[in-house]
């Protein structure tokens, strides 16, 4: 009897009996409707539990806050504040954790629940430790209070462009469009007081003063990562002995990050519980640059050992480096950014307590764990999608560009804090990410000692594909597509939020004031 390529008796006697086996039975098509039932209510479940778990944060704000205030002044109004600036914090948490983990991620140094792991650390403990420096400029610095007649309009404006602010960047997680969370909260300060007491309640030259930051840190980024990566490439990728030139430059690298992370450390502390000179920060910067390449120096030429004369043992000895300049990042980030959560409720606990809008005082600790956890919990549920975007989306990295990425964007960003600057670290990360793409343009075109390396290398005096100009125009290393939509979303974000916020604030100062 022949068989049929389905496995079923064919021919004359197989007759009747031929079709029986080709036939599902009812019992299995039901199992697989129940399976693929299942299988859609379980994806349906994921994607409900984050929101779950973001429901659970909040109420969790909210009774921290109502714990702390009891019996003050205003309670009510500073829960809700503390509650909305929860949910700001994990807006902001989901934004930008792609600026910190992206390129570790993307270079394969760090598998995704790892890198998400250490962010969630690292950023409470920026946010706890160094995060009232720049609170100051958000609470203080904008608005004009001596220009409205009753505070309460004052709480009104912080409460509606908290709010404001935290829908815009939530809208702009949903569509995974890289914004500025620091434009967003900037904006909607402007925008409520505006809508609350006309221009003239906007502190016009501290937003200046602000937005010059926005515009000159991406390039100083940029200039710092290309330099970096100038550096790499030229003592250590294209040189004859990599392994050998590795072993001597990855630990200064390693040892100059610390240092310069200590002295900016030393510096932030500065009068809690000691004051300390600027010789002296930038001597304990020193030390530690010291001990760290002490360490790492013995580690870096044990991990050598054995390792072929290529780039791909590189990549492994710069993981290292490239691990810490994430954590470094990730500690600034959340020292710099807890301010776009938080500053308005430190403004608005301050009003109630009767402070004078000129003076000093600290914003409540209570609040700024509520920005800090409010960050890590937001980019541990909602951060994946944009590290994976971020990590693919402008140009190629190894982790010897993501290195110079994270290192150039870490430098700005503590650089702008130790002034209590509120830059946007998201800006400053893509301006080192074109910094280090177009640098690699330029870099393929110009190098001698990258076209020696390889002319040595094939042993060939051949004309390299990369000197034939039609082919140096095809062969760009930057998604130049992503510049113009990367500007758009920049531009649109202070105006929308400001916008947003205005409307916000026609609807809750009825109930506020």
């Amino acid at each position: 009897m022949a068989v049929s390529p389905q496995g079923a008796p064919s021919g004359k006697s197989g007759g009747k009996s031929a079709a029986k086996p080709a036939a599902k039975p009812t019992l299995d098509k039901d199992l697989e409707k129940l399976a693929r039932t299942e299988e859609a209510s379980l994806h349906f479940m994921q994607r409900l539990a984050s929101p779950a778990f973001a429901l659970v944060a909040l109420v969790m704000a909210g009774l921290i806050g109502a714990g702390f205030m009891m019996g003050e002044p205003g309670a009510g109004v500073v829960v809700a504040a503390g509650i909305i600036a929860a949910y700001m914090a994990m807006n902001i948490g989901a934004n930008d954790i792609n600026n910190n983990m992206g390129p570790t991620v993307g270079a394969g140094a760090l598998s995704m629940g790892v890198a998400l792991g250490l962010a969630a650390i690292f950023e409470v403990a920026g946010a706890l430790i160094s995060g009232n420096n720049v609170v100051s400029t958000i609470s203080d610095g904008l608005v004009d209070q001596a220009q409205l007649a009753d505070p309460h309009v004052f709480i009104a404006i912080m409460i509606s462009a908290l709010a404001g602010a935290a829908v815009w960047v939530n809208i702009a997680n949903m569509i995974r469009a890289p914004i500025s969370t620091t434009h967003s909260i900037i904006g909607a300060v402007c925008g409520t007081a505006i809508a609350a007491a006309g221009p003239s309640a906007v502190q016009w030259l501290a937003v200046a003063r602000i937005a010059g930051g926005w515009l000159i840190t991406p390039l100083i980024a940029g200039v710092i990562a290309a330099l970096l990566l100038y550096v790499v490439k030229e003592t250590v990728i294209y040189r004859a002995d990599k392994i050998a030139a590795a072993k001597a430059w990855v630990p200064m690298l390693v040892s100059t990050m610390a240092g310069s992370f200590a002295t900016y450390l030393a510096v932030t502390l500065d009068g809690r519980p000691f004051t300390l000179t600027l010789s002296a920060s930038l001597a304990i910067g020193v030390g530690v640059g010291v001990l760290v390449f002490a360490i790492t120096r013995p580690l870096i030429l044990r991990q050598a050992e054995g390792l072929e004369n290529r780039n791909q043992s590189l990549r492994k000895l710069f993981r290292l480096p490239l691990i810490g300049a994430a954590v470094l990042l990730s500690f600034a980030h959340g020292a710099n950014d807890i301010s776009n959560a938080v500053g308005p409720v430190g403004a608005i606990v301050k009003t109630l307590s009767g402070a004078s809008h000129g003076g000093d005082a600290t914003v409540p600790m209570w609040v700024m764990v509520i920005g800090g956890f409010g960050i890590s919990v937001g980019l541990v549920l909602f951060g994946p999608p944009l590290i994976r975007l971020v990590g693919e989306e402008i140009t190629r990295l190894n982790p010897m560009r993501a290195f110079c990425v994270l290192l150039a964007t870490a430098l700005t960003v503590i650089a702008a804090i130790s002034v209590g600057l509120p830059v946007s670290t998201t800006h400053i990360s893509i301006g080192a990410v074109f910094g280090v793409g177009f640098f690699r343009e330029w870099y393929t075109r110009n190098s001698a000692r990258r076209v020696d390396y390889i002319k040595k290398k094939a042993g060939s005096a051949k004309l390299l594909p990369e000197h034939n100009p039609d082919e140096v125009r095809r062969r760009r290393l930057v998604r130049r597509s992503h510049v113009l939509t990367i500007l758009a979303a920049w531009l649109i974000t202070l105006p929308t939020a400001a916008l947003i916020s205005a409307l916000v604030y026609l609807v809750l100062s009825p109930f506020i004031i």
